[in-house]
């Protein structure tokens, strides 16, 4: 198993919805979980597992007896474990099994099982598509940002948690597999109608670059939707990319995390090495830094919410401790817990909180989130603009 963080969702809500924030970037009451890269002998970047029998607050002697017992009854490991990590009190705690777990790695590599399409949820308790992947079979269908979504397989989805909805979309269990068939009941002003899709794999593009004006000084908009594999080095081409006296909008919003190997990655773009994050591992304190060379010059500007979260938050707490970005939007989603991967006799696997990262100032995120330097609700972007036009980044 690679060094990841990985972004899941708290226990209660489907595991199916776990392996879909990390790409749909829907903004949810779910959060983001992480598990951090440690070195072995030789010096390779390895995902670390538990070997303790006592990992956090979970006593791993008990869930693997727990899952072996079940496996010999012939039931489910993972849901006896799970019974459990549920007992012990560990919030981002969760068990996957084999093939689930495999699924959400690929998803952290920059691919899905899906029909491409992400949700947000109105004021009003409507759910409504927020975007939909090009060339996805939500696209080739003519579904368009918008529509309302109505039911899921015959399923009302009016007043369900984002999480929930994404969660259907994509299916669970045998579901979740490539070519199987979704039904969705969807509106668009007057037109009601339903349309069969088929579930296939797609690899959304993590990071999109884009000039916010004409002239040669033109700010640049960067927005990283996930930090799924190849986005730290996405988001640094964009910055070496773009004019020399422009300055970079970096959206985070929806972020719902990722590798944090890729947040480490992109904050190289703008800082010149030095401390990006701490984090302890049984109270051992661990240190994140980023590479040297990065632009220190250029303007930056970061926009955050409500659903930035986990390797996001990382990134953002690093740009604001030392100075190389000002903050604009909403205060994140406060997600700063450590997990480590335990795998458990059936082949499910683990995802068990160890400890709590911290900005280069020694903040912690879990529970309180970042509080930005400056507040912005609706038109956040347009305000962000203004905040790095004045910063001298252009317009």
């Amino acid at each position: 198993m690679p060094g990841l963080m990985h972004s899941l969702v708290p226990r209660g809500v489907g595991r199916g919805a776990a392996l879909t924030l990390v790409f749909a970037s829907v903004l949810a009451a779910g959060a983001a979980t992480g598990s951090l890269p440690q070195e072995d002998d030789a010096g390779t970047e390895m995902k670390a597992r538990s070997v303790s029998s006592t990992v956090g607050p979970v006593d791993r002697r008990e869930m693997v007896a727990a899952a072996a017992e079940a496996a010999a009854d012939g039931k489910s490991g993972a849901d006896a474990a799970e019974e459990v990590v549920s007992r012990s009190g560990d919030r981002w705690g969760a068990v996957y099994d084999e093939r689930e777990y495999e699924e959400f790695e690929r998803a952290l590599d920059g691919s899905y099982t899906g029909v491409g399409v992400s949700a947000r949820r109105t004021a009003d308790g409507a759910v409504t598509v927020s975007g939909v992947q090009p060339g996805g079979p939500a696209d080739r269908a003519g579904i368009r940002p918008g529509d309302q979504l109505r039911t899921v397989d015959g399923r009302p989805v009016g007043g369900r948690p984002v999480s929930e909805v994404v969660a259907l979309l994509r299916g669970d269990g045998t579901e979740a597999v490539e070519g199987t068939s979704v039904v969705l009941g969807l509106r668009r002003g007057r037109h009601v109608w339903t349309e069969s899709l088929r579930r296939a794999r797609l690899t959304p593009e993590p990071v999109t670059v884009r000039r916010l004006g004409g002239d040669p000084s033109s700010a640049v908009l960067v927005k990283v939707a996930a930090f799924t594999k190849g986005a730290g080095t996405a988001v640094r081409d964009a910055v070496d990319a773009a004019p020399e006296r422009a300055g970079i909008l970096l959206d985070l919003r929806a972020n719902s995390g990722g590798l944090v190997t890729e947040a480490v990655t992109a904050s190289s773009a703008f800082l010149d090495g030095g401390l990006v994050a701490t984090y302890d591992v049984h109270g051992e304190e661990q240190a994140l830094y980023a590479e040297p060379g990065g632009d220190t010059e250029r303007p930056v500007v970061v926009l955050v919410d409500g659903g930035t979260m986990s390797a996001a938050e990382l990134l953002t707490g690093a740009l604001q401790d030392r100075g190389r970005a000002v903050t604009v939007g909403s205060r994140t989603f406060g997600k700063g817990a450590v997990q480590m991967p335990s795998e458990l006799p059936d082949g499910s696997v683990a995802e068990l909180t160890v400890g709590q990262y911290r900005t280069p100032a020694g903040r912690s995120v879990e529970g309180h989130g970042i509080t930005p330097d400056v507040g912005a609700g609706r038109g956040a972007q347009k305000r962000a603009e203004t905040v790095l036009s004045g910063l001298g980044g252009g317009s």
